[in-house]
């Protein structure tokens, strides 16, 4: 994720022209990538901290992948106290400061790990998430980094599977833009709306704030 308010700067007028494209070709060839063991080691954990949740849909399952240091993930928690709340970075630096900067509330916490993997996981455990939240991931904005984007990565895919109500925020509308794309290639529709930061949800909000910049928020129900 970026660390500081800088403006994006990107050799794109637009979205990027591959989008459908690379998704037709995930569909047509799913992921392989080994599990690293830290990520694997971390599912299990997480399961464990579940206990018996259920993890079918049947009782709510909130996840913040690429949380930071978990001020989304504390504010989740707060947000919906009925729910269990996965706060997910591949960070060790971030991931154990948030004990010295946020106090989670009891049905929220925040493990170490690569979503890429933990999403493969989930999926092949048959996890369906009540909602999913991606706010502000690295837009790497260079037309090449393309596939960099979780919307032009095979692991879109993963999302997709995961389910529930996906909420993504940048201060790039583009990426929004080129993610409508990709949901659009699988039928599915979502809105795109600027933010209106009047109680910002992280420290990337704040600053893009600060700065001038606007935010975006795309919202799409997965089935």
């Amino acid at each position: 994720m970026e660390g500081n308010s800088r403006r994006i700067t990107t050799n794109q007028d637009g979205p990027h022209e591959k989008i459908p494209e690379l998704i037709k070709r995930y569909l047509e060839h799913p992921f392989k990538k080994p599990v690293s063991e830290h990520t694997q080691l971390a599912f299990e954990q997480v399961c464990d901290w579940l206990d018996d949740w259920a993890t079918d849909g049947s009782q709510p399952l909130i996840m913040d992948s690429c949380c930071g240091v978990g001020e989304s993930t504390q504010r989740l928690g707060r947000l919906f106290p009925d729910a269990k709340v996965i706060g997910l970075d591949k960070s060790r630096v971030r991931t154990e400061k948030h004990e010295k900067v946020f106090e989670l509330p009891e049905n929220a916490s925040i493990w170490r790990a690569d979503v890429i993997d933990f999403w493969r996981l989930a999926v092949n455990a048959g996890w369906k998430l009540t909602a999913h939240y991606l706010l502000y991931p690295n837009p790497y904005p260079k037309s090449l980094q393309v596939q960099r984007r979780w919307h032009g990565s095979p692991s879109f895919l993963d999302i997709l599977k995961l389910g529930g109500r996906l909420e993504v925020r940048s201060n790039w509308k583009t990426y929004l833009e080129e993610f409508a794309i990709a949901l659009d290639v699988v039928n599915i529709e979502s809105e795109l709306n600027e933010l209106d930061v009047t109680d910002p949800f992280t420290a990337f909000e704040r600053k893009y704030n600060a700065s001038g910049q606007a935010n975006w928020q795309l919202v799409a129900t997965l089935s």
